[in-house]
């Protein structure tokens, strides 16, 4: 199968040549203006795949079809917004040869208006996708699951790249030239405008049981979606799909600039995207971690419901999703399964489930979570992560487990004098084996007070649903002090790691962030506890194990 990648050596093109380079039965035509870097490309190309460069432009691609004949088209250039008048060109000459075409179009106007060609193309025989990236395809077959179980009125959505996974230059300019422009959308059931990049909300993405994302800003974005989504569920009557880069303070700036444009009525601020994209790829910082988020309200028999769909991706996998859509319809093809002939925005080229095969085996994780009548503390934070722990660690944090707790602990204290002088402040138990211990639960504030009592020694902490920048993590109170956890499952253990913390709600620095090895488990049976304070400069506070068992009165 022999096709034909417009800009195959940029950054997604780049990406869906790397995906295919398994597949001997396939050569790709690394195609664009610039030959050095088509020929560059293919030199360093490693897999089976065959792979050549072809010098091209794809206002003039027809003379390149005509020589080379090949079974698919996938233009990766863009940026599509800058298409101009001859905008659908490619498509054009692509259907008067009889070949088929995918685009990662991400420029609304473009994908919503290839319906266009579809009588062209059926009449040709051929199929052409519009679309076909994370925007609208994954966000159409997550909608599509959601509404199984309701009719969907408002969505809200926001993707945000690791920063360290590099952005292209069109893509910036495609990004800087909507900024401060009116963005297309549905808003209380009227199509209406937003501005590009002038607006944000704020999400936290949260798979179950994985450490989340942390909250970040998102900034309204002109994406497919806000124009093709809405007439595929007639109830909707408000969508939102945001982006979050990060550093902050460079999203912030642009969404000052976006917002200047807007009010004073400037000029596209496209020239400032060389600016942006060097600084962009230099200000590398944080976490090698990305993710997506997809959150609906419905109703369901008149009933208000919320449901949410997350993503995380760890490290170099994430920057891989937006070419997955394109690589798994070529996978299907080459099984003999072929799109239906047409011309159309590509919401309906995969469902999740296609998804799902193509994160097998990367570190890519997906999740729903849906609000649950009467939950306790921990099953809302965990959301469907807490089926899976341990009968024992369910049993302690169920919404009608027993208020006191019986067992028993060894404790260790540092040896430091400030550890010590911060045990004693904090009432934390001294050192002992065998120590008896007891535990209770009372209701306080929307949360659990736990009280702990180790030989006569008694300490208590509040523990709350974070709200905010803590969203999707426990809080976990110390006085004045508050530490935000993750709650992670792994290995049949519930792992509590911080992630935040502040005092006299102050957020402080995270490298002074104390820390600790704590988890909950199972040991024959029962509640197992393994818990250590610790912070920077200090060491170890106290550490304590042991188990616990239900005491009924």
């Amino acid at each position: 199968m022999k096709i034909l990648i417009l800009g195959g050596y940029g950054v997604f093109g780049g990406r869906l040549a790397q995906l295919l380079a398994d597949l001997p039965a396939v050569e790709l035509l690394i195609g664009g203006r610039n030959l050095a870097a088509a020929t560059a490309f293919c030199k360093v190309f490693a897999g089976q795949a065959r792979v050549r460069p072809l010098q091209l432009d794809r206002r003039a691609l027809a003379p390149a079809l005509q020589q080379e004949q090949p079974h698919l088209v996938v233009d990766a250039s863009g940026p599509f917004q800058a298409y101009g008048a001859q905008r659908y060109a490619a498509i054009a000459t692509c259907i008067a040869a009889g070949i088929d075409y995918l685009d990662f179009a991400d420029a609304a106007d473009f994908v919503a208006g290839v319906g266009r060609y579809d009588t062209q193309a059926k009449a040709a025989g051929v199929f052409v996708l519009s679309g076909v990236s994370s925007f609208p395809v994954l966000t159409a077959a997550v909608l599509r699951q959601m509404a199984r179980h309701m009719d969907i009125t408002r969505v809200e959505a926001g993707i945000a790249p690791s920063p360290y996974a590099g952005i292209g230059l069109n893509v910036m300019r495609a990004v800087v030239g909507y900024a401060g422009a009116p963005v297309k959308l549905r808003r209380e059931g009227r199509d209406a405008h937003g501005i590009g990049l002038a607006e944000s909300r704020r999400f936290t993405v949260t798979v179950p049981g994985r450490v989340p994302l942390r909250n970040l800003r998102y900034s309204l974005v002109d994406v497919p979606d806000l124009q093709v989504l809405p007439p595929e569920h007639p109830a909707m009557t408000d969508i939102w799909i945001g982006a979050g880069p990060v550093p902050e303070v460079l999203h912030r700036m642009l969404n000052l600039l976006a917002a200047v444009r807007h009010r004073l009525r400037l000029p596209s601020l496209q020239p400032l995207s060389p600016l942006f994209h060097r600084v962009l790829n230099r200000m590398k910082s944080g976490e090698h971690r990305g993710g997506m988020i997809v959150r609906a309200t419905g109703l369901r028999a008149g009933v208000s419901i919320v449901q949410s769909w997350h993503l995380l991706a760890e490290g170099d996998d994430g920057p891989y999703i937006p070419s997955m859509a394109i690589e798994a319809i070529i996978r299907k093809l080459l099984q003999g399964e072929r799109p239906a002939a047409g011309a159309r925005a590509a919401t309906h080229a995969l469902e999740l489930a296609d998804y799902e095969r193509l994160f097998e085996g990367r570190s890519i994780h997906v999740g729903f979570r849906h609000e649950v009548s009467g939950a306790s503390l921990y099953q809302r934070v965990l959301g469907s992560a807490y089926a899976s722990l341990p009968a024992s660690v369910q049993a302690l944090h169920a919404p009608s487990a027993p208020k006191r707790w019986h067992g028993s602990a060894r404790v260790e204290r540092g040896s430091g004098m400030l550890s010590r002088l911060l045990a004693a402040v904090f009432g934390f138990p001294p050192a002992g084996e065998q120590v008896p211990v007891i535990v209770e639960f009372t209701e306080e504030a929307g949360g659990e007070r736990w009280t702990r009592r180790f030989a006569g020694r008694t300490f208590s902490s509040l523990q709350t649903a974070g709200v905010g920048r803590n969203e999707a993590l426990l809080v976990e109170r110390f006085g004045v002090i508050d530490v935000a956890l993750a709650l992670v499952v792994d290995g049949g253990r519930l792992q509590l790691l911080p992630r935040r913390w502040s005092v006299w709600g102050v957020p402080l620095p995270r490298w002074l962030l104390p820390g600790g090895n704590s988890f909950e488990a199972d040991v024959d049976g029962r509640f197992a506890f393994d818990v250590e304070i610790a912070a920077p400069l200090v060491g170890r506070i106290v550490a304590y194990r042991g188990t616990l068992d239900a005491h009924h009165e």
